[in-house]
């Protein structure tokens, strides 16, 4: 397959001059307008009314360069085109324009590894949440600025936990949650031993570090099993689980093809995972007791992976 530059433009508007049509104030004056807006469409009249531009013909000029890819005229007016939509939402995320950052602070919970305190921190519109005692890594993931406005740190760590939770479970099923091209999945290993999982898109190489275990959150075997013994998985945060954080929590039946068992204990029970090489779940197995598969106590210290996110 031939690599794909961003600059590449067969039968389509030249990125450089999409760029050009939305880098003017009057432009992004229209779109925050029709983008506030209680209803759609809206007629040319009472969008420039919007804008506060009494230039009929300078705001039919400035209207007419955004109309075709960025909004589309109508009976009745002027609607949002996907990518008007996501100009306006870029600026929205903040990371164009902002770049916040939050000091370390307390985050609930146990190192998996050493059972120290966990922090958090915000830079680089990344969130971290490692321990304070050994540095492990329990999180380390993109977060947009965006999404800290108007939320107490508390509510940064849960919308956090929730988009890591999805991006990864969508990464995993084949989507990049960037571009929506094609994902792949590659395993590292020390031997036996998993080291790592790499899901990366073949069209934007948008990269997301993982574990097996973020794959599992949402599975109804494990969330029925968690259930049974009083945890609601989707209530806690993932950097609870050692399963979601540790790659010793996982142990590698066959490289060719891929065959991986998730061990996971509560109480005296034991549900073990099996997964192929797409993670996909092959079959699930509760017991009391040992089960085949090398599982380990939920909390048990290992090499916690961490995770982050590069584009």
């Amino acid at each position: 397959m031939s690599e794909r530059t961003i600059l590449a433009c067969e039968d389509c508007l030249p990125p450089a001059e999409a760029f050009s049509v939305v880098a003017n104030e009057s432009r992004l004056a229209i779109l925050d307008a029709l983008w506030r807006a209680p209803e759609t469409p809206v007629s040319f009249s009472e969008l420039r009314r919007a804008v506060g531009m009494d230039d009929s013909a300078q705001f039919n000029y400035h209207l007419g360069k955004l109309t075709g890819q960025f909004v589309r005229k109508v009976e009745g007016g002027y609607e949002f085109r996907h990518a008007g939509e996501k100009v306006v939402r870029a600026i929205l995320e903040g990371s164009f324009t902002e770049d916040p950052r939050i000091e370390s602070f307390a985050v609930d919970g146990t190192c998996v590894a050493c059972g120290g305190d966990l922090r958090a921190r915000y830079a680089d519109e990344r969130l971290t949440v490692a321990c304070s005692a050994c540095g492990t890594r329990h999180g380390h993931a993109p977060f947009p600025p965006g999404g800290l406005n108007d939320r107490t740190r508390a509510e940064v760590l849960a919308a956090f936990d929730q988009r890591v939770r999805h991006l990864h479970c969508l990464a995993a099923d084949g989507v990049c949650p960037e571009c929506g091209g094609r994902i792949e999945t590659a395993f590292e290993r020390d031997g036996d031993r998993l080291t790592g999982v790499v899901h990366e898109c073949r069209q934007c190489h948008h990269t997301i570090p993982s574990t097996v275990g973020l794959r599992l959150l949402d599975h109804s075997a494990v969330v029925a099993f968690h259930h049974d013994h009083g945890v609601e998985l989707c209530a806690t945060p993932f950097w609870h689980h050692a399963w979601c954080v540790d790659h010793d929590a996982v142990t590698v039946r066959s490289a060719d093809p891929w065959e991986l068992a998730v061990s996971i204990r509560l109480d005296a029970e034991a549900l073990r995972v099996t997964l192929d090489g797409d993670l996909g779940v092959v079959e699930t197995e509760r017991g009391y007791g040992a089960l085949d598969g090398g599982e380990r106590p939920a909390g048990a210290s290992g090499s916690p992976a961490g995770m982050s996110g590069e584009g």
